[in-house]
């Protein structure tokens, strides 16, 4: 008998076929097939939100190629992937091919091994329709919103604009974040260290508390430098020791979204690298005397569950290369959050025997690091806890005089030991905040009624901090305690908000811009729901709701337009006549015709330097940024152009058509000491001469 087998992706594919060898075929979809036209709205609104489908164009020959396929096949699997987007491109496919939705003919794949695949082809279901309305529910809901709200805010604010359901909300909590840092005012306090020596003269660093009436603040110099006189003549001694253990326990496993935070905090890569590698390391590589496999489970997950199978080879594997000490009592388990789906396991490697080593040399760098990464957290997830021996010093100070009335300061020093390493022999997580890092160190033996020598009091003036700026980490962090999307969107929010211009990132820290925050302003007045969390995150349950089959997706879409409709008209009615306008979009520029100072425009083509006095003054002309470097090829000006196809920037000769010269490499305004030409900056920080004949290379010095 013949079987066709769908998957989604060709490197999948050519995995699950070497398990299923001989009598099954199995063939890409590439993804979605079908999906509502980008040209038009494509929801009938006036009948309950019926949805528009159509094959894509990209995809039609594809479609063609899989029904002759399924139909000289005996029996056909949709084994898209195991998640809400992939239970939809099944659907799609069934109904493009003709299948029949009452069989059971969806599998699905949590791993990309044999044992996976198998176990997947063993259990084979009916589609599940439940699954695929949620994602309708939500494709219909984005697309209303976008294709509604969009044109609007557009004709407010600046051609080509967009404003997305959940887009919208995320970008709301990078404005709000701007605004509380602007309206932040920071708090002098100060501090105090006291470097003593103990008998054997060791340096022991204690920090002022207060006094024998219980904390003092030093929220002055004033304070401060009184504290400082009745310590120059002060004795110090220990007048208790506090011992004690303390435990710490691993991480859990990752999930969607803290394998994204991790890689941004440990590894610098954005949510979308994150997930472009993970994808990888599921579909499989070639590994010597292994063959073909999924590294990892499934990456799209809101759990933390984990099979018995993987717990008994991890813990075998963790005795072997540990020791039965590095085990646990009894073993862990982890807990959900409590909206989560809880459809596959958490992220974790398919054979925790499989080292990173052993893997390394079938892998890219990227799929080494984050392999390594969810490894790491894997293992360690499941080993014992770190036992810490813990010491707290309670240091007295006071003169002959105050210590004969009872008077007297106080200074407290900690620290640790580790008594036993555990999980940490192998992987700590780290933290967004550098200042949650534990500062206890190693404290020097002391004991009871010592007296301590005064080395030097350090006084340190320090002013409050205002909220830190989101990174990737931090806002995927703040989006899941929401509850605003889901682990699979937050990479495609955070890239849409920073294609859109709504945020700009330096190094790894999220600002908005005047548009982005002129947008939030503009949602927030007129469309408070669309921006509103709680709302977003109660409509995220909502679909939740949908997919278990407890909601009507139809009821779900009512409840929501009919309101956000009035909403829509009642705002171009009252802002009919409004037009906001944004200081970034002011030049100085004067119009060649009347004089005005230009201003930049956005049009079907871009951006563009137009008249403010439209209409009387129709002058227009393209918006040309310059840099100081000269064509190679006739000596014009080098400008910054953009592709039209993919948004790309690249530079081209000023006297473009007539000179066609054009380079990705970023001009400088550096000169090529070989033959004078302006010099150019390539990817990998090589400068080198365009100039034809010359050849002239050298590496870029790295800027302190």
């Amino acid at each position: 008998m013949s079987k066709l087998i769908i998957v989604e992706s060709p490197a999948k594919a050519k995995s699950i076929q070497k398990y299923l060898g001989k009598g099954y075929e199995v063939a890409s979809s590439m993804g979605h097939v079908r999906d509502l036209p980008a040209a038009r709205l494509s929801v009938d609104v006036n009948n309950d939100f019926a949805p528009k489908y159509v094959v894509l164009k990209e995809k039609e020959k594809l479609v063609k190629d899989l029904q002759q396929k399924a139909a000289k096949s005996d029996q056909v699997f949709l084994a898209t992937d195991p998640d809400r987007e992939g239970e939809a491109i099944s659907w799609h496919l069934a109904n493009l091919l003709r299948l029949d939705l009452k069989q059971e003919n969806r599998v699905a794949f949590n791993e990309i091994t044999k044992t996976g695949v198998l176990g997947g082809m063993a259990h084979p279901r009916r589609v599940d329709i439940d699954l695929v309305n949620a994602q309708q529910a939500r494709r219909i809901l984005d697309r209303l919103v976008g294709y509604r709200l969009s044109p609007f805010v557009s004709q407010k604010i600046r051609r080509g604009l967009s404003a997305g359901r959940v887009q919208s909300v995320a970008l709301r909590l990078i404005v709000d974040r701007e605004q509380d840092i602007r309206a932040f005012r920071p708090e002098e306090y100060w501090s105090i260290e006291a470097k003593l020596l103990n008998s054997a003269r060791r340096t022991v660093t204690a920090s002022f508390l207060g006094d024998q009436s219980g904390k003092v603040a030093l929220k002055n110099k004033e304070k401060t430098d009184a504290i400082l006189a009745r310590l120059q003549n002060a004795q110090f001694w220990v007048a208790q020791i506090k011992k004690g253990q303390r435990k710490q326990n691993p991480a859990p496993p990752f999930n969607t979204s803290t394998l994204q935070q991790e890689a941004s905090r440990r590894l610098g890569f954005q949510a979308q690298r994150t997930m472009r590698v993970a994808q990888e390391l599921y579909e499989g590589v070639e590994v010597p005397q292994l063959g073909t496999m999924g590294l990892i489970t499934y990456m799209r997950t809101d759990s933390l569950r984990i099979s018995d199978e993987a717990r008994a080879q991890a813990a075998e594997f963790i005795t072997e290369a540990y020791g039965k000490q590095y085990l646990p009592a009894q073993p862990r388990f982890y807990k959900s959050r409590a909206n989560a789906q809880d459809g596959h396991e958490a992220v974790r490697p398919t054979l925790p025997s499989l080292t990173p080593a052993q893997v390394k040399g079938s892998l890219s760098p990227d799929q080494f690091k984050l392999y390594d990464l969810i490894w790491k957290r894997f293992l360690a997830s499941l080993m014992a806890s770190c036992i810490q021996d813990t010491v707290k010093a309670t240091i007295l100070a006071a003169n002959q005089a105050e210590r004969q009335q009872g008077r007297h300061l106080v200074f407290t020093a900690s620290g640790y030991t580790v008594r036993f390493d555990g999980f940490t022999a192998l992987y700590v997580e780290t933290k967004d905040e550098e200042e949650d890092e534990e500062k206890d160190g190693k404290l020097p033996a002391l004991r009871e009624g010592e007296a301590l020598a005064l080395k030097e009091l350090l006084p340190g003036q320090h002013f409050t901090q205002p909220p830190a700026r989101f990174t990737e980490a931090s806002l995927i962090k703040a989006l899941e305690e929401s509850g605003v999307g889901r682990p699979s969107t937050y990479a495609t929010i955070i890239s849409t908000i920073l294609h859109r211009g709504y945020v700009s990132r330096q190094a790894k820290v999220l600002s908005p811009t005047e548009l982005g925050e002129a947008l939030t302003s503009l949602l927030k007045d007129r469309f408070p729901n669309i921006v509103n969390v709680k709302f977003t995150a109660q409509l995220e349950d909502s679909l939740d709701e949908v997919g278990s089959g407890r909601t009507d997706y139809i009821a779900l879409l009512h409840s929501f337009y009919d309101d956000f409709d009035a909403t829509l008209s009642r705002a171009k009615e009252e802002m009919k006549d409004v037009k906001i306008k944004l200081e970034e979009d002011q030049t100085d520029i004067p119009c060649d015709k009347c004089g005005r100072m230009m201003v930049i425009k956005t049009g079907r083509y871009g951006r563009f330097l137009a008249c403010p006095g439209f209409p009387e003054c129709k002058n227009a002309k393209p918006l040309v940024v310059e840099s100081k470097a000269r064509c190679p090829v006739c000596g014009e000006t080098v400008v910054q152009r953009k592709s039209k196809k993919s948004g790309r920037t690249f530079y081209g000769c000023a006297a473009w058509p007539k000179c066609e010269f054009v380079t990705w490499h970023t001009p400088t305004d550096e000169a090529c000491p070989k033959c004078g030409k302006s010099l150019f900056l390539q990817r990998g920080g090589t400068k080198c001469c365009l100039n034809e004949g010359c050849g002239y290379t050298a590496k870029a010095e790295k800027k302190n």
